[in-house]
C-alpha cells in the first residue's frame, strides 16, 4: 500500500495493483536486458564449421606477440609432412652464427643449447650414479643367472632344433616386417608453409589468407574447400583449451617451485610437441621426449593435479627439478618455435 499513497492517492486499490505488477514485469524484463548487455546470457559461439572440416582455430602467444592459425589432426598416412629445405639452410647458418646476448633480456629470443645440455647434465649426474649402481647390480644377477643355466640346459637335438630355428626364422621375419610398415597414427598438421609455422594478428587477416588460394600445408586436407567457402572473421574464436600462453612459461618457471602453473606448462608442452613435429624441430621434440629432464617436469605436473598418491609422489619429483635448467630449457625451445614462425598482418 506504500505505493498507492506515494504515487496515486486517488487511484482504486484494484488499478494500484494492476501497476505494481506491470511495475514488477517491467523490472524483471530490465534486468534480463541488462544481462544480454552485458553478454552473461549471450549464447555460445557456433563451431558447425570446424566440426565439418576437422579444423580448429588456434592462439599462440609468443615473446614477439599473439597470433591465430589453424591445427588439424590426421592419420599419417593422409599427411605430407611440410618442406623444410630452405630452412634447414637458415637453421644451419643460425648454429654456426650464434649470438651473445644477455641472459637478463628478457625480449631477447635465444637459443642456449649447449647451456642447456651443461646444465642438465649437472642436474642429472646424482641420477645418473645411481642408475649406474643399480645396472651393476643388475648385471652381476644376470651374469649369475645365465651361468647356472649354462650348466643346466642342453642342446637341442633332432626335430626339436628344426622347430626352434624354424620359429627364431619367423619372429626376425615378423621383426623386419614391423620395421618396414611404419604404424599409422595420428599426427598434427598446422597452417605452415615450408617449415613456417604461419601466424595472424588478426582474424581478418587469417580469412584473408585462406581465401587468396595461397599455399599452405592444410591445402591436402579434404575439408580444406569447404573451409575456404564458408570462413568468416567471427569465426576464429579458439577455445580456451586451444590458447596458449608460451610466453609465461619462462617466467613462471623462474618464479620457483611453490608458483608454477600446472595447466600453463602442461598445455605449452602439448603444443610445443604438436609444432615441433609438424615444422620438423627435431631439437625441440629431443628436449621434449620421454626420459629428459622437461618431459620429466611434465609427468611430475600431471601427476599433481590427478592428487592423490600420484600428487604427493608427483610434488616431490617436482623439488628434484631445478627451476634455472627447467626455464632454460624452455627458454631454447620457444626460441627455436619463435624461429620457425612466418607472421603475417
Amino acid at each position: 500500500m506504500a505505493r498507492k499513497s506515494t504515487h496515486r492517492p486517488d487511484a482504486d486499490e484494484p488499478e494500484v495493483e494492476a501497476e505494481a505488477a506491470l511495475d514488477t514485469d517491467t523490472d524483471t524484463d530490465d534486468v534480463d536486458l541488462d544481462k544480454d548487455d552485458d553478454g552473461a546470457a549471450a549464447p555460445p559461439a557456433d563451431r558447425s564449421l570446424w566440426s565439418d572440416v576437422r579444423i580448429d582455430p588456434i592462439e599462440i602467444a609468443l615473446p614477439s606477440g599473439a597470433g591465430f592459425t589453424l591445427r588439424a589432426y590426421r592419420m599419417s598416412s593422409e599427411v605430407t609432412p611440410t618442406d623444410i629445405g630452405e630452412r634447414e639452410d637458415e637453421d644451419l647458418f643460425a648454429s654456426r652464427t650464434r649470438p651473445v646476448v644477455d641472459d637478463e633480456d628478457d625480449e631477447t629470443v635465444v637459443i642456449l643449447d649447449e647451456e642447456f645440455a651443461a646444465l642438465s647434465a649437472e642436474t642429472d649426474e646424482e641420477e645418473e650414479q645411481d642408475r649406474k649402481s643399480r645396472r651393476g647390480k643388475d648385471k652381476k644377477k644376470a651374469d649369475a643367472k645365465k651361468s647356472d643355466d649354462d650348466e643346466s640346459a642342453d642342446e637341442p637335438e633332432g626335430k626339436d632344433a628344426e622347430i626352434d630355428t624354424d620359429e627364431a626364422a619367423d619372429a626376425e621375419e615378423a621383426e623386419e616386417a614391423e620395421d618396414e610398415e611404419p604404424d599409422d597414427e595420428e599426427v598434427p598438421a598446422f597452417l605452415s608453409h615450408r617449415g613456417k609455422l604461419l601466424l595472424f594478428k588478426t582474424p581478418e587477416a587469417l580469412v584473408s589468407f585462406v581465401r587468396s588460394g595461397a599455399p599452405n600445408d592444410l591445402t591436402q586436407l579434404d575439408g580444406w574447400p569447404q573451409l575456404v567457402e564458408r570462413l568468416q572473421p567471427a569465426d576464429v574464436a579458439p577455445l580456451d583449451e586451444d590458447s596458449y600462453e608460451l610466453d609465461l612459461v619462462v617466467e613462471n618457471l623462474r618464479g620457483g617451485h611453490d608458483v608454477w602453473d600446472a595447466t600453463l606448462l602442461i598445455e605449452a608442452g602439448e603444443v610445443s610437441r604438436d609444432l615441433a613435429y609438424a615444422l620438423r624441430l627435431p631439437a625441440v621434440l629431443d628436449m621434449l621426449s620421454p626420459g629428459s629432464s622437461l618431459d620429466d617436469l611434465d609427468e611430475a605436473l600431471r601427476s599433481t593435479v590427478k592428487g592423490g598418491l600420484g600428487g604427493f609422489m608427483g610434488r616431490r619429483r617436482l623439488k628434484k627439478i631445478g627451476a634455472q635448467t627447467a626455464s632454460l630449457g624452455w627458454r631454447t625451445i620457444i626460441g627455436k618455435i619463435s624461429a620457425a614462425v612466418d607472421w603475417r598482418d
